[in-house]
């Protein structure tokens, strides 16, 4: 009876995961927000390999060229660099990206000999603003700001497109920490009970009385600043919802037949955890990562704003508001404005799929 009943309950719950994926894709709502996370994660991914400045960070200055507002087209001079620099090979571009091997000179005016190329320097004063090139060493080109450029000459487009790529990445590696630390605490503190509940909750709240984000810059100054140190100082925060959400799931399931069942069977405690019970309450941990993740890239956005998230020159949507939020009150409002859009976006986002998996995953009526 106890075997039958166990393959009864996992029948059952496998039947309830089908019930919810069909419900979510006749959500219009949720496979456009879906599909609009799919992009993101796309471009993010690819990187270096589609932005129009492919230099590690995206980190390109051409001062001269400080400021152009968006869909601005500048003619260069490209000249071939002296120093000998490697191409690097597809993936590791897409990784990091690949240094310049020509030098760009912005120019307002050329025209061409047999021999020559024959320029007018941008913001150069005559008669220092001509000069010649043979057209062996040198060539015209022209390149395309559909964001514009910032105050040290660089792509927009190129610094939002890679700032994805780190809130992304905190997103992802903050919940997973958050997920195996609260999973782990809420679980075993909901299924033991007794003295072991008692010292995971009074650990809980002890957590849960210090302001997350001072929290996080508590960690963050212990850890030092940088990429790697932000993810594990948001991740250490985060759990305590996660753990508390889990070990209410876990009492209210601990008193249910098939526990019992698998208890008499002789399966230990740990296996009855993680192999009988978490898979039950899959969809609300799928629901708190969904906000946590949200939470994370807010964060982070927030840390790098004040300084103490990723450094420069490692773009991040976070440190491109902090550099160019003086702009608000002038005419480049945009460069602040854009990747503002860009973490509302992303946040809300989330938020949304998050309430529409609450919903779909809420199908134990459909299937009683």
């Amino acid at each position: 009876m106890g075997i039958f009943f166990q393959g009864k309950t996992e029948y059952k719950a496998q039947s309830l995961q089908a019930i919810a994926w069909k419900k979510f894709r006749k959500n219009r709502q949720g496979m456009f927000l879906l599909c609009f996370l799919g992009v993101v994660a796309l471009l993010a991914m690819l990187g270096y390999l589609i932005t129009p400045d492919s230099t590690p960070y995206a980190n390109e200055q051409i001062l001269e060229i400080r400021l152009q507002k968006p869909f601005s087209k500048v003619t260069f001079l490209q000249l071939q660099k002296q120093q000998h620099i490697k191409k690097r090979n597809l993936f590791d571009k897409m990784l990091n990206g690949q240094p310049s091997l020509y030098h760009l000179v912005p120019v307002s005016k050329y025209w061409l000999s047999k021999d020559s190329i024959y320029v007018e320097l941008l913001n150069e004063v005559p008669p220092y603003n001509r000069a010649s090139y043979g057209r062996a060493t040198a060539q015209i080109v022209e390149k395309n700001y559909y964001l514009g450029t910032d105050r040290y000459g660089r792509d927009v487009l190129s610094q939002l497109i890679i700032g994805a790529r780190v809130s992304l990445s905190v997103g992802f590696v903050s919940v997973f920490i958050a997920l195996i630390i609260g999973v782990f605490l809420g679980a075993v503190g909901g299924y033991f009970r007794g003295k072991t509940d008692e010292v995971i909750m009074w650990f809980i709240n002890v957590v849960w009385s210090v302001p997350t984000l001072l929290l996080v810059i508590a960690i963050s100054f212990a850890l030092g600043a940088g990429f790697w140190q932000i993810f594990i100082a948001i991740g250490l925060t985060m759990w305590v919802d996660i753990a508390r959400v889990v070990r209410g799931q876990v009492i209210s399931l601990r008193e249910k037949e098939f526990v019992e069942a698998s208890k008499s069977l002789g399966f230990k405690s740990l296996t009855i955890i993680f192999k009988h019970i978490l898979p039950n309450i899959t969809g609300t941990v799928i629901v708190v990562a969904a906000a946590n993740f949200a939470s994370a890239i807010l964060t982070e956005a927030s840390l790098s704003f004040l300084g103490i998230g990723v450094q420069p020159p490692m773009p991040s949507w976070g440190n491109m508001i902090k550099e160019n939020y003086g702009y608000i009150i002038l005419d480049y409002a945009y460069l602040a404005i854009i990747p503002g859009i860009a973490i509302m976006l992303l946040v809300l986002c989330f938020m949304l799929l998050g309430n529409i998996l609450r919903d779909v995953l809420d199908v134990k009526g459909e299937n009683s």
